[in-house]
């Protein structure tokens, strides 16, 4: 029968090890001998003992919990790009023995949000947090980081901002943006179009810039009716260009969207008003959507590694949790050029 009430240091005595050993073995902890953590274990299974975790983080111990926080104010279920974000930091930090808490925020302006959010991490029911799809400057997020946490942040720059519990991961916009506009020239393009991305997050600017600069590069001009404004969403990608379409006096040859989804958007604009890809307007995205290849026609695209950009923000954030951090971590993801049928020569 199993024995109720039963702790660490009765587990410890009946397994003829110390408390410092069933505390390693509980937690994961390397550096226990195979043969002793059998022991260990056999007798935790056979009392049934389960650690108390409200005592555990009283004591200061970690929960093996991170937190993570998507920012946005659509129905992430229906976007796959979110859903492949979301379940690889969820399968990364099972993987390191973690649990994920996640939470979708609507409005960083809220402050009931705002609380909630502060609260899991004053509460110690995480250990850390990952953010994603914040603006680049996020007031919640530099105050928790200004706390102390440990934070994970998908998308930003801040220069000056060299706190060791801010983990930062990005995207290589230039190189990817120079290699699509490399692509787009080597087919013969000179007038290309940009649908800009939310200039409050990091990617939007910065892929607007590059664009501007690799244009300059090679010689040719942007023009700003070809400077289409949006945000990272499918329905700004369709209701942008839908707009510019019922404005614009001269077609360029080609468009270039500040992510996949966008450029899904323009699609189903461009199908409407009976222009065809690559027919009549090549058309180029950036991500490398789940669905890039499969829509009509398969979308040329840059690639960005999102799994193992996620793999590796959860190690990092992890790894800031379980030891003390001494420098900021900036993770950076590469790019590559996907050709697929969305473009053509000219």
């Amino acid at each position: 029968m199993k024995k109720t009430g039963i702790n660490s240091n009765e587990i410890a005595r009946l397994a003829g090890v110390s408390r410092s050993t069933v505390s390693r073995v509980i937690n994961n902890y390397p550096n226990v001998p195979e043969a002793t953590r059998e022991k260990v274990l056999q007798v935790i299974g056979k009392y049934g003992y389960v650690p108390n975790l409200s005592a555990q983080i009283m004591v200061g111990k970690k929960t093996r919990t991170i937190g993570l926080f998507m920012i946005s104010p659509d129905l992430v279920s229906t976007d796959m790009l979110s859903n492949l974000l979301i379940t690889r930091v969820i399968e990364s930090a099972s993987l390191r023995g973690h649990y994920v808490l996640t939470h979708i925020i609507r409005h960083t302006q809220d402050p009931e949000e705002h609380r909630m959010v502060k609260d899991s991490f004053h509460q110690k029911r995480i250990d850390g947090g990952i953010f994603i799809g914040a603006a680049n400057y996020e007031p919640l997020v530099e105050e928790l980081i200004k706390e102390g946490h440990i934070v994970g942040i998908v998308d930003q720059h801040l220069p000056g901002r060299l706190e060791p519990n801010r983990i930062v991961s990005n995207f290589d916009n230039r190189n990817g943006i120079s290699e699509g506009v490399e692509y787009l020239v080597q087919l013969g393009h000179r007038d290309i179009a940009f649908i800009s991305g939310d200039p409050l997050r990091l990617s939007g600017p910065e892929k607007y810039e590059a664009f501007v600069a690799v244009m300059a590069a090679h010689g040719l001009s942007v023009h700003p009716e070809w400077i289409v404004p949006g945000d990272f969403s499918e329905e700004s990608g369709y209701a942008a260009t839908a707009q510019w379409l019922m404005q614009v006096r001269k077609l360029p040859t080609a468009i270039f969207a500040v992510n996949d989804s966008v450029a899904f958007g323009a699609l189903r604009a461009l199908s409407e008003k009976g222009l065809r890809v690559p027919e009549d307007i090549s058309l180029l995205g950036f991500d490398d959507h789940l669905l890039s290849s499969r829509i009509v026609p398969a979308l040329s695209t840059i690639h960005v590694d999102f799994s193992g950009m996620m793999d590796e923000l959860t190690e990092a954030v992890i790894h800031g949790i379980q030891e003390t951090p001494v420098q900021p971590v900036a993770l950076l993801a590469g790019t590559s050029l996907v050709i697929r049928d969305s473009c053509r020569k000219v």
